[in-house]
């Protein structure tokens, strides 16, 4: 019924306009257009990501590969920003990635047109699944030096009357109010013309824009990049007019610096638990008490965590392989985004080990490879892993709608396992955390009050063995290999297709 109304309502260009209630119960794929998948079909086409140009990767291309997305468990899909960008070489090579915007009212060529966008909105719809698209609003860019901008060539903010001038950069100094709002990023060679959000002309001029673009292409939420560099008080009257569920980008890992945004815009990305989810899991002498500590001070700090993005990595930030290759580690890091408190964000390749090869530090542009090297393998190691733990997700948010308002609590932790527990009591998800690496071989952990009731029979959704709970909630599971466990009552599975139920 959800996906026939969706449907009706896509096709019938009618935006759906979702909330954050709605949102906090998805869990969504980041796609690159350009690297994802091509109008061919092809696997094998060439993508050099240190050349920094266009790969091939269209809207046409993802509309006809979302059966791999969806297969995942994901029911939301995040694309890169879709207006016209900067044409030809820069001294970073093309504006592939779609964050240096000349026109926000022209679709990139490069990905499709109008009515492919159109076509990929209808076709996540069709499907039940949300569309999130980025958006730059404080920034335009440009190949040249400052001094060289010409201002009249962008659309629709034309004047330097609209533009922070005289020029001066940004030294990320974030107790420098003036300098992080006023100034430009970028750099000497392709600067980005930073926009006075401030003005009401430029403010009125982007509640416009995204109005239409949100009506026009039935958008389901944004993303919002680069938030830290926009006056707050753009943020109501921007909101309003788009009338979607938003997630800023607040690069951070202060969570009394990054939490206080959430007073300005519905959602954030998670960037304190990135930090603290990847030092618990790059090594086997991770912080595990860190990324305890990370839950509760987010918790304690943050408006609603529920609504925060949960990601542990993106196309800014070093690929997780790049630097730890082992297996488990990453299977627990995924099955932490995917669990923890927020809307989980898998970025395309993590499920797939993508280590940036190529790299000297796993970022970008080495992070941004093409997917469709993959082929798409939905039985890959951490495929079949996200799968199984999106699937848990889901199921226990259908069977107790308090889950997705409920908070993950820290059931116990050591130097190298934590045990989180998330929904009602007798309802909870279970998950068994542990950075022993896969070269830990087997052994057993004992749970002293997993919440369970005695002689409650549970399933763990990721290898699917069961396990009866003894006095006072107490648990002893097994830790095979390092890889997590996430447990359920097998009560409630039944219908569910886990583990054959």
């Amino acid at each position: 019924m959800l996906v026939s109304l969706l449907s009706s309502l896509a096709l019938a260009g009618v935006t759906i306009a979702a909330t954050a209630d709605q949102w906090r119960t998805r869990s969504i794929y980041q796609v690159l257009t350009d690297r994802y998948a091509r109008d061919d079909g092809s696997i094998t086409a060439s993508c050099i990501t240190g050349n920094r140009q266009y790969c091939g990767g269209t809207f046409e291309g993802l509309a006809n590969h979302l059966d791999y997305i969806q297969d995942l468990g994901f029911d939301a899909v995040w694309i890169s920003p879709v207006t016209k960008n900067i044409e030809g070489q820069t001294a970073y090579g093309e504006a592939f990635h779609g964050y240096w915007q000349t026109d926000l009212y022209s679709i990139n060529s490069h990905f499709g047109s109008p009515a492919d966008l159109k076509n990929l909105s209808n076709a996540l719809h069709e499907r039940g699944m949300y569309l999130m698209v980025d958006i730059v609003p404080n920034h335009n860019g440009w190949n040249g030096a400052p001094s060289t901008v010409d201002f009249s060539s962008f659309n629709p903010f034309n004047s330097p009357d609209d533009y922070h001038l005289p020029y001066c950069s940004v030294t990320y100094d974030f107790s420098n109010t003036t300098n992080t709002l006023d100034c430009w990023l970028g750099d000497q060679n392709v600067p980005l013309p930073d926009l006075k959000t401030e003005a009401p002309n430029v403010a009125q001029g982007y509640q416009t824009w995204i109005k239409e673009l949100v009506s026009n292409y039935s958008i389901d939420g944004l993303r919002i990049d680069t938030a830290i560099y926009i006056d707050s008080d753009f943020w109501s009257g921007f909101e309003e007019a788009a009338g979607v569920y938003m997630v800023g980008e607040v690069f951070n890992g202060d969570p009394s610096f990054s939490c206080p945004y959430q007073n300005y815009l519905p959602g954030i990305l998670n960037f304190p638990n990135y930090y603290s989810a990847n030092s618990a899991f790059s090594s086997t002498t991770g912080s595990i008490s860190g990324l305890a500590s990370s839950i509760t001070k987010m918790q304690s700090t943050c408006k609603d965590v529920t609504v925060l993005g949960s990601f542990t990595e993106n196309h800014d930030v070093p690929r997780f392989a790049f630097g730890q290759s082992d297996w488990s580690l990453a299977k627990n890091l995924l099955a932490y985004t995917i669990l923890g408190d927020g809307i989980p964000i898998v970025y395309q390749g993590q499920e797939q080990h993508y280590a940036a090869m190529g790299s000297t530090n796993g970022n970008d542009p080495y992070n941004r490879e093409a997917l469709w090297y993959s082929g798409y393998n939905t039985q890959a190691q951490l495929a079949v892993l996200v799968k199984a733990v999106n699937a848990i997700r889901a199921h226990a948010g259908s069977t107790d709608s308090a889950y997705w308002t409920s908070k993950t609590s820290v059931v116990q932790s050591d130097s190298h396992n934590i045990v989180l527990s998330r929904g009602s009591a007798g309802k909870q998800v279970l998950a068994v955390l542990t950075n022993v690496g896969s070269g830990a071989g087997n052994s057993n952990l004992q749970i002293n009050n997993s919440g369970y009731t005695q002689g409650t029979v549970v399933q763990d959704a990721v290898a699917c063995g069961k396990a009866t709970v003894g006095s006072g909630g107490s648990m002893n599971v097994a830790i095979n290999g390092g890889v997590p466990s996430v447990y359920y009552p097998v009560s409630l599975l039944k219908g569910s297709g886990i583990c054959g139920n």
